[in-house]
């Protein structure tokens, strides 16, 4: 039996030499959604990877039934494949958030859908597909036990067109913010894999640096303790997922950075209180920020913060109070974006009446999908754009790695703050594709934009 699983991409993509440039994507890490089905695919059953932003799609090769992963993003994508692959006879199956929280969209271009995680009814439906006799819909009965979590099959990639390494030692959040669909689709909760197994998979991995997946490595403070006091025998550097919250246990953070942190990305989102109690993330407080990221610092943890706009206590002098806030914060990288109402969550319920563009391809949280409240749609796309050119100028990134190799470790650590400044500068370029200019027009009308308002 062949299977051929697919990573649609999102937007448009251009080739230059080897690899592909996909407008809104900076770099990946190692397709583990994908590698996490394969590695439960039952022996004998040849698998395919094909990830859209290096590869083509092999249209000209038969096989017994292809798989997608689906984020919102990358659905229309993603249904135009899989209308193709059926017209060929081939059964296509989709799994992944969007066809989790809009089965009956996804089953219209699809012969089955994955609810869901797909480990606990993958060989199931396997079995079904290859008798002929695919249901509808697919759901386990009860979470994956993360203790039979088997290791990515490494060899189905072309490991050089990736950044890192990816591990997963823990899965979900047991935070509510109300816009994440990852915590929704995980029920709200977590669940943690045996530090024995997680240490037997990081000693494989043949680079010294690393990523832990991890929406929240450190949810549960018992098991991170156990975990990083394992860790720290590996001599492994690795970046991860975090609240804030770590940076007032110290004995936490040590920990962490004995282990080899060496930075994590956080939910910052607003520097505005009043904004993270409306989406239930009231457990950040947004006058502590300077203090919290100090002491990451203070150990050698670089500190990617996310950065959302669109908030409804925005207004259009928010993009330059955030600019200068993350310059005063000493932010080493930022993931700026624009609040996006996707699917499955209790924003899109509740933001429903106020969206204006249902094309799910714009819902890769760099455009203005609903009516801000405060400000005009032109305004609030206008501002996140230079926002992020201005973050990720030259000079302001020279500035931060100058800062970076001033801090505990970090010259040996620079490498990687250079790289993630770099893909996020490259980033700024592949948009450019999407028909907006990053140079000096979005920051000569930004002012006039701003003026505007929405009634």
């Amino acid at each position: 039996m062949k299977i051929l699983l697919i990573a649609p991409s999102s937007g448009h993509w251009r080739q230059v030499g080897r690899r592909r440039l996909v407008s809104g994507e900076t770099f990946r890490f190692s397709m583990l959604s994908l590698l996490s089905v394969a590695a439960a695919t039952p022996r004998g059953v040849d698998i395919r990877i094909v990830d859209e932003q290096f590869d083509d799609v092999p249209w000209n090769e038969r096989f017994d039934l292809a798989g997608l992963t689906v984020m919102t993003a990358a659905a229309p994508r993603a249904y135009e494949i899989a209308d193709r692959l059926r017209e060929r006879a081939i059964p296509v199956v989709m799994g992944g958030m969007h066809p989790t929280f809009l089965p009956d969209e996804a089953l219209r271009h699809a012969d089955a859908v994955v609810k869901g995680e797909a480990e606990p009814v993958w060989a199931e439906l396997i079995e079904d597909a290859r008798a002929g006799r695919l249901r509808p819909v697919y759901e386990a009965e009860r979470p994956f036990d993360m203790a039979n979590l088997t290791p990515p099959p490494y060899e189905l990639l072309s490991l050089n067109r990736y950044s890192s390494y990816a591990v997963q030692a823990t899965r979900g959040c047991d935070r509510r913010c109300s816009f994440c669909s990852v915590s929704a689709f995980n029920h709200y909760a977590q669940r943690r894999r045996p530090v024995e197994s997680v240490i037997e998979e990081v000693k494989l991995v043949p680079s010294r640096f690393f990523v832990f997946v991890d929406d929240n490595l450190t949810s549960n403070r018992d098991y991170a303790l156990a975990l990083f006091d394992a860790l720290s025998s590996c001599g492994k550097q690795w970046v991860s997922q975090s609240t804030l919250a770590i940076a007032d246990d110290a004995e936490l953070l040590n920990a962490a950075s004995k282990a080899g942190c060496v930075g994590l990305f956080t939910g910052m989102e607003t520097i505005s209180d009043e904004n993270l109690q409306s989406v239930e993330k009231g457990f950040h407080q947004a006058e502590r920020y300077r203090e919290w990221i100090a002491r990451l610092h203070e150990r050698g943890i670089g500190v990617e913060a996310g950065v959302v706009f669109g908030f409804d206590g925005d207004d259009p002098g928010v993009f330059r109070r955030t600019l200068d806030r993350l310059d005063d914060l000493q932010v080493d990288a930022a993931q700026i974006s624009i609040f996006t109402p996707l699917p499955g969550t209790q924003t899109h319920e509740m933001m429903r009446d106020r969206i204006l563009d249902w094309n799910w391809s714009h819902y890769d949280f760099h455009q203005a999908v609903f009516h801000p409240r405060r400000m005009s749609v032109e305004a609030l796309k206008a501002g996140h754009d230079w926002v992020t050119r201005e973050f990720y100028s030259p000079a302001r990134i020279a500035k931060r790695m100058a800062r970076w190799v001033s801090r505990p470790n970090g010259i040996l650590t620079a490498p990687y703050a250079a790289a993630l400044n770099v893909a996020y500068l490259a980033r700024i370029h592949n948009w450019g594709i999407r028909g907006w200019d990053p140079g000096r027009e979005v920051v000569e009308r930004a002012p006039r934009v701003f003026s505007l308002s929405h009634s």
